[in-house]
C-alpha cells in the first residue's frame, strides 16, 4: 500500500497547532535553529530488508501477520516508513535472502517510493540449499581452501548485485570463530580471513567501500575471528583505503565504551558506519534508544565533534543503518521508533556547546563538562525532529498515524496471515 500526501496532511492538521507551540518554545533558545533543522532534514537512516519481519531467538520465532514475502513487498514496507517519517530513504539488502531477479525493475520500484539502495550484505553464516560446502566450521577463515573460495565467490556475487542496484558498499560480517580451546589456530584463522578479504577487495569498484563488521561473541562462545574494533581496524588497514570498520552497537562486551571506540576510529579515518540497535545483556537487537539513550547521545556527541573536526558531511560521510530484531513488537512500528530515537540523539548532539565543552576540558572542569553534556541530553528535542518531518511532508507523529490508519491489518488483508519474511 502507498500513503498519499492528503492522508498525511489531514493527520498533521489535527496536531499542527499543538506542535507549533512546542516547536516555538524549544526553538527560541537555540541560536542556530535553522542550521540544525537543515541537518535533521538531510539525515537519513537506511532500513535493512531482513528487519521487516518478526525476529526470533535461539528458542523460537513467533511470526507476525502480513509480513512481506517478497523483495517487492519489502520495498513497499520501507516506502511506507519513508512516507511516514521522510528519514528512511534507503534499503539495505541481504543476499541471498533478497536477490533481485530484475535489478532495473527493482530500482524503478524503489525509486517510485523515493528509495535508494544502501550497503549490500553477504551471508556466510548460514548454509544455503545449493552450496557445495558447509560453513559449520567457518567461511573466510576455514581451514579448507575450497570453503574459503566458495565464501569469497559469494561475496563477489553480492558486489555484482550491488553494482546493478546502485549500491556503493559491501558489509561483511562473519560468524567465524570457535567454541572450544584448541579448536583452531588463531593466527592462521586471522590470516586466512585476511587473504580471503583481499580477494573480495579486488572486485570492489573504485567508488565503493568495504565495511568490516566485528562481534565479541556469538554464535561461537570461545573466540570470534573478527572479535573487536581493533581486529577490524587491523584488517581494514591491511586491505586499503576502501576498507573501513563497521560498528554494530550490540556487538561489544558488556559496558564497552563505544563512544571512545567511535572517536578513535574517526581519528584514524577508518569509521565506515553503524548498525543501530540497543541491548541490556548481549546482542539483544532491541529498539534503538530503548535501553541506553544516554549512551546513544554520547556516541553521537563524539560523532558530531569528530566529523566536524574533519569536515565530514553528517548525512553522507558515514553509513547509517538499523540492525534490529523485532521479537514482540510490530516490525514497522519498531523501526519508526528506532529512527525517531536516532534522530533525537543526533539533534541533542547538535545542541552541545562545543566551545564551552572544550574550555571545560582544557581547565579539567569535570562538573562543567558534565553539565554541558547533560543540558543538551535533557533538552526535549522531539519538537525539532517533528518539525523536520513536517517541513518534508511527513507525519508529525508517525507511530500514531500508523495506528490510526490500521496499516498492519490492511497489510494482513493484502498479504494474508501466513506470510513469513526472509531472514533470521
Amino acid at each position: 500500500m502507498k500513503l498519499d500526501n492528503q492522508t498525511i496532511e489531514q493527520h498533521n492538521r489535527q496536531l499542527v497547532e499543538k506542535h507549533q507551540r512546542a516547536f516555538s518554545y524549544t526553538a527560541e533558545n537555540i541560536a542556530n535553529v535553522e542550521e540544525l533543522m537543515d541537518k535533521l532534514q538531510q539525515f537519513q537512516i537506511a532500513i535493512p530488508s531482513w528487519a521487516l519481519g518478526t525476529g526470533g531467538t535461539r528458542f523460537g520465532r513467533f511470526s507476525g501477520k502480513g509480513e512481506p514475502g517478497t523483495l517487492e513487498q519489502k520495498i513497499e514496507d520501507v516506502g511506507l516508513l519513508h512516507a511516514l517519517n521522510r528519514s528512511s530513504g534507503a534499503i539495505s539488502l541481504h543476499i541471498p535472502w533478497d536477490i533481485p531477479q530484475d535489478a532495473e525493475q527493482i530500482k524503478t520500484l524503489a525509486a517510485s517510493y523515493g528509495l535508494g539502495f544502501d550497503a549490500v550484505n553477504s551471508n556466510t553464516f548460514q548454509d544455503q540449499p545449493e552450496q557445495a560446502y558447509s560453513y559449520k566450521f567457518g567461511s573466510l577463515h576455514h581451514v579448507d581452501p575450497k570453503v574459503r573460495k566458495q565464501a569469497v565467490d559469494h561475496n563477489i556475487e553480492v558486489i555484482k548485485h550491488g553494482i546493478a542496484l546502485g549500491s556503493k558498499a559491501l558489509t561483511v560480517w562473519l560468524a567465524d570463530g570457535s567454541s572450544f580451546p584448541g579448536q583452531l589456530n588463531f593466527r592462521e584463522a586471522f590470516q586466512n580471513t585476511l587473504e580471503s578479504l583481499k580477494e573480495i577487495y579486488k572486485h570492489l569498484p573504485d567508488d565503493w567501500k568495504m565495511f568490516v563488521e566485528y562481534k565479541a561473541f556469538e554464535p561461537h562462545f570461545y573466540s570470534t575471528t573478527i572479535a573487536d574494533w581493533g581486529q577490524s581496524l587491523l584488517l581494514a588497514n591491511k586491505l586499503g583505503n576502501k576498507a573501513y570498520t563497521l560498528v554494530d552497537l550490540g556487538h561489544h562486551l558488556p559496558n564497552a565504551n563505544i563512544e571512545q571506540i567511535v572517536s578513535l576510529l574517526l581519528m584514524e579515518g577508518k569509521l565506515g558506519g553503524f548498525h543501530f540497535n540497543d541491548s541490556k545483556y548481549a546482542d539483544d537487537d532491541l529498539t534503538a534508544g530503548s535501553i541506553k539513550p544516554y549512551q546513544l547521545f554520547l556516541i553521537f556527541s563524539e560523532l558530531v565533534e569528530g566529523m566536524d573536526a574533519r569536515g565530514i558531511d553528517h548525512a553522507t560521510g558515514l553509513g547509517w543503518m538499523i540492525d534490529a530484531s523485532h521479537n514482540l513488537k510490530d516490525p514497522l512500528v519498531d523501526l519508526l521508533q528506532s529512527v525517531e530515537a536516532i534522530k533525537i540523539a543526533y539533534a541533542q548532539a547538535l545542541l552541545v556547546d562545543r566551545k564551552a565543552l572544550k574550555e571545560a576540558q582544557q581547565q579539567n572542569n569535570i562538573v562543567r563538562a558534565q553539565e554541558i553534556l547533560q543540558d543538551a541530553f535533557r533538552t526535549d528535542v522531539r519538537p525539532l525532529v517533528a518539525e523536520a518531518r513536517l517541513r518534508q511532508g511527513a507525519a508529525i507523529n508517525p507511530v500514531a498515524l500508523f495506528h490510526e490508519l490500521d496499516i498492519r491489518n490492511k497489510l494482513i488483508e493484502e498479504r494474508g496471515s501466513n506470510t513469513v519474511a526472509t531472514g533470521l
